[in-house]
C-alpha cells in the first residue's frame, strides 16, 4: 500500500510539471489572488466561471487550474483586511483584529509579510496532511456521525468566551443574536417562515457576505472617514526589512503555525463547518495558548496574522478529504469541484483512492504548488500594496466602497444584499463604538444554523441516546468548560462572589451608550414574542437561545449601571489584581477617533452613511455602472478636494475596471433599476 502511494504520488509530480499544466495552475493563482483582494467576492464565483473551460483538459490539467485558483483565494483576502480593515473574504475576517493596528504603526509590510508566510505554509501543510490522512481517516470519518457534527459545532460556539475579551456577557449576548439571526428563514423541520418580515428576500435566510462586510468593512471605513487621515501615518517600516521580519516571525513561532495549519485542516474536513468560522477558532486558540497574547491580540501582535492566516489556508487541503474519499464537499467551492469530476468521469470514494489515486495526489500537488507560486507572487508585488495604507482617505475611500457594494451584492444577487449591508454596516459601527464585541456575532450566525439542524438529526436519528456517545461527550465536556471558564477567572479575582456583589449600589449611574444595550434587549424581545406563535419545533430553539441572549444582556446592562469602574478600589482589589483587569482586552478592533469630539463623530459618520444611502439611491435609479464615476468624482472632490488629475483618472479606470471584469467576464446579472424598467431602450446598458 505504500509502495502504490508513493509511486502515485511520483507519478501525480511528473504529470503536474508538464509545462502547460503548470502554466493552467500559475493562471488560476493569479486569478485566485485578484479574486482574493476583492471584498466579498471569493473564488465561489471565479470557480463556476472557469468550471466550462476545463471539458477539454484531463483529469491533472483541469484540477489544477481549478484548485490553483481556489487554494490561492485566501492567499490575497489579507492584502484589503491589513490595509484597510476590510476583510477580502469572510474567512479573513480575524486578520483584521491584528494586521490593521500594525498597519497603522507602519508596519504593513511585516504584516503582509507573515501573512504570505503563514499562508504558505499553512496550505502546503494541509496539503501534505490531506496526501497523508486520506487512506487513514476514511474508516474514522465513517464513524463521524450527526451527534459528532453538533458536538464540533457546539464547542465552535464555545469560542465566544474567548472571542469576547473582558465582555463575556457582551460575547454571549452578541453570540445569541448571531443565532437568532442564523435561524431568521423557513425552518427545515417544519417550513415555517421565521422573522421573514414578509420578504421572500428572507426566504433562504439573512447571506453571510453582505453582513460579514457591514460588521466589518464599512465601520473601518467609516472610521477613516471620520479620522480623516491615511491609515498608517508613515513609511518608516514599509520596505524589505519588514518583508524579511514578517517571515522571520514565521519561522519564529512555527509551532503556531503547526498547530493552526493542523486545526484549520481538521475543521475543513468537517462538512457543514463553513471557512468563516476556521480562522476565528485559530485565532481564539492562539489567545489562549500563546504566552502574553492576552495583553497583546487585537493591539498589534503578528501571532494573530499567523495564527489565522495559516488556518484560512488549510482549511481546503481539509475540504478536499471528504470530498473525494466520500463526495460530501466539505465547502461551497468543493461542491463546484465535483462537478468538475463529473465532468471528467472520476467517481468520489473508493476509486479515488486505488484505480485514480494518481488524480488524487495531482490534487494534492496542485494545492501545494499553488500556495508557494501564490505566496512569491504576493511578496513580488507586496511593497506595492503596502505603500496604499500611506494614501489619504479620499484617494482610497471611492474605489474600496464600489468594490465592497459588488462583493456585498454577491450573497444573493438581490436588492435585498445592499439593503443588509448597510443595516449592518450602521449596526457594526454603534457596536464598535459601544464596545460590543463582533466576532461573537459572525460565530453565531455561522454556526446557528448547523447547531439547530444536526440537532433535530440526532434526536430523530438516536433519541436522547446521541448524548452518550464518547467523542460528544468529550466535546461538550470542552465547551462547557470553555464557557465556564472565564467567569470563574473573574470571580476568583474579585475575591469570590459576595465579593462581586458588594460592589453594586442603588444609585443608577446612566450613560447613553446604554441605549444600544437596550435597543438589543428590545430587538431580542420582539424576535422571542414572534417565535412564540410559531410550531413547536420551529420556536424551541430561538426561545431557549433569545431567552439565554436577553438574560445575558440584561445582567450586562445592570451591571453597567449599578456598577462603576472607581467602585473597584471599595471592592479591597489590590493594585496587581486592578492591573490585570485593566489588561484584559476588548477583543475587537477599537476605534482610533478618540482625538475627534463626540459631536463630530456622530456628524461625519451621519455624513459617511449619507454617502452610502446616496450610491444606492442612484444605482436604484440609473444602475451600478452609471453610479460609480458620477459617485468618484463626487466623493473625491466633495471630501478632498482632490485635484482634477486624479479624480479623472480613477473615475474612468473604476468604472472601466468593473464593467469588464464583473459585467462582461463573470456576466453578474445587475439589480433592477428605475430606468431599465420604464425605459426599455436603456436596457441595452450593461448595468441596467
Amino acid at each position: 500500500m505504500e509502495t502504490d502511494m508513493l509511486g502515485a504520488a511520483g507519478h501525480a509530480f511528473v504529470m503536474i510539471m508538464d509545462p502547460y499544466r503548470l502554466m493552467m495552475l500559475s493562471a488560476g493563482v493569479v486569478m485566485g489572488l485578484v479574486l482574493g483582494i476583492l471584498p466579498g467576492i471569493g473564488g465561489l464565483a471565479g470557480t463556476a466561471l472557469l468550471l466550462p473551460f476545463t471539458f477539454n483538459m484531463d483529469p491533472y490539467t483541469a484540477m489544477a487550474l481549478l484548485l490553483g485558483l481556489a487554494s490561492t483565494t485566501a492567499t490575497g483576502d489579507p492584502i484589503p483586511a491589513i490595509l484597510f480593515g476590510v476583510p477580502g473574504g469572510a474567512g479573513s475576517a480575524a486578520t483584521v483584529l491584528d494586521g490593521l493596528p500594525m498597519a497603522k504603526r507602519g508596519e504593513a509590510s511585516r504584516a503582509l509579510s507573515a501573512a504570505y508566510m503563514s499562508s504558505m505554509l499553512g496550505g502546503v501543510f494541509g496539503a501534505i496532511l490531506m496526501g497523508i490522512s486520506l487512506p487513514i481517516l476514511r474508516p474514522i470519518m465513517l464513524f463521524i456521525g450527526s451527534p459528532e457534527l453538533l458536538g464540533f459545532a457546539v464547542l465552535g460556539i464555545s469560542m465566544v468566551a474567548v472571542l469576547s475579551g473582558n465582555t463575556p456577557l457582551r460575547g454571549l449576548t452578541v453570540a445569541g443574536l448571531g443565532l437568532m439571526i442564523s435561524m431568521v428563514g423557513s425552518d427545515p423541520q417544519t417550513g415555517t417562515l421565521r422573522w421573514t418580515l414578509d420578504s421572500l428576500y428572507l426566504w433562504e435566510g439573512a447571506p453571510l457576505v453582505p453582513i460579514v462586510l457591514g460588521l466589518f468593512a464599512l465601520p473601518e471605513l467609516a472610521d477613516l472617514a471620520i479620522a480623516r487621515t491615511a491609515i498608517a501615518g508613515n513609511l518608516a517600516k514599509t520596505n524589505a526589512s519588514g518583508m524579511i521580519q514578517g517571515a522571520k516571525d514565521c519561522f519564529t513561532h512555527w509551532w503556531l503555525v503547526l498547530r493552526c495549519s493542523w486545526l484549520g485542516a481538521a475543521l475543513g474536513a468537517i462538512p457543514g463547518i463553513s471557512g468563516a468560522v476556521v480562522d476565528w477558532l485559530a485565532y481564539g486558540h492562539a489567545m489562549r495558548t500563546e504566552k502574553g497574547a492576552a495583553q497583546t491580540f487585537g493591539r498589534g501582535d503578528v501571532r494573530g496574522v499567523i495564527a489565522s492566516e495559516s488556518a484560512n489556508n488549510s482549511r481546503e487541503g481539509g475540504a478536499l478529504v471528504p470530498t473525494v474519499a466520500f463526495g460530501v464537499p466539505g465547502s461551497a467551492g468543493m461542491a463546484i469541484l465535483m462537478g468538475a469530476f463529473m465532468i471528467h468521469g472520476l467517481v468520489p470514494g473508493p476509486d479515488m483512492l486505488s484505480k485514480n489515486l494518481g488524480v488524487t495526489y495531482g490534487m494534492v500537488w496542485s494545492v501545494a504548488l499553488a500556495n508557494v507560486l501564490g505566496a512569491g507572487l504576493c511578496y513580488l508585488f507586496s511593497e506595492q500594496f503596502a505603500r496604499l495604507a500611506t494614501l489619504r482617505y479620499t484617494l482610497i475611500m471611492p474605489s474600496t466602497l464600489g468594490i465592497i457594494y459588488i462583493g456585498a451584492f454577491q450573497g444573493t444577487r438581490n436588492w435585498g444584499d445592499l439593503y443588509t449591508l448597510a443595516i449592518f454596516g450602521v449596526l457594526g459601527w454603534m457596536m464598535k463604538q459601544m464596545k460590543f464585541p463582533r466576532p461573537p456575532l459572525v460565530l453565531g450566525l455561522v454556526l446557528g444554523e448547523v447547531v439547530e439542524r444536526y440537532l433535530f438529526i440526532s434526536i430523530q436519528r438516536y433519541g436522547i441516546t446521541w448524548f452518550s456517545r464518547p467523542i460528544v461527550i468529550v466535546l461538550f465536556a470542552i465547551a462547557i468548560w470553555g464557557l465556564v471558564r472565564p467567569f470563574m477567572q473573574d470571580v476568583r479575582i474579585h475575591g469570590g462572589i459576595r465579593k462581586m456583589m458588594s460592589g453594586f449600589h442603588a444609585k443608577p449611574n446612566l450613560q447613553p451608550e446604554h441605549l444600544f444595550s437596550v435597543f438589543i434587549l428590545c430587538v431580542l424581545g420582539y424576535m422571542m414574542f414572534e417565535a412564540s406563535h410559531w410550531n413547536m419545533s420551529a420556536k424551541i430553539v430561538p426561545l431557549i437561545v433569545g431567552s439565554l441572549a436577553f438574560t445575558f444582556c440584561s445582567i450586562s446592562l445592570l451591571n453597567a449601571i449599578f456598577r462603576r469602574p472607581e467602585d473597584q478600589a471599595e471592592l479591597g482589589l489590590n493594585a496587581e489584581v486592578i492591573e490585570k483587569l485593566e489588561q484584559k482586552i476588548h477583543m475587537d478592533l477599537e476605534s482610533d477617533t478618540d482625538h475627534v469630539p463626540t459631536n463630530v463623530i456622530y456628524g461625519r459618520a451621519a455624513i459617511f452613511f449619507g454617502w452610502l444611502l446616496a450610491f444606492m439611491a442612484s444605482m436604484a435609479v440609473f444602475g451600478l455602472i452609471p453610479t460609480v464615476p458620477f459617485f468618484v468624482v463626487a466623493y473625491m472632490r466633495y471630501e478632498g478636494p482632490e485635484p482634477w488629475k486624479l479624480v479623472i483618472p480613477q473615475a474612468v479606470g473604476l468604472t472601466i475596471f468593473i464593467w469588464y471584469v464583473f459585467d462582461q467576464l463573470l456576466s453578474i446579472p445587475w439589480p433592477p433599476t428605475y430606468f431599465g424598467t420604464w425605459f426599455p431602450v436603456l436596457k441595452m446598458i450593461p448595468s441596467v
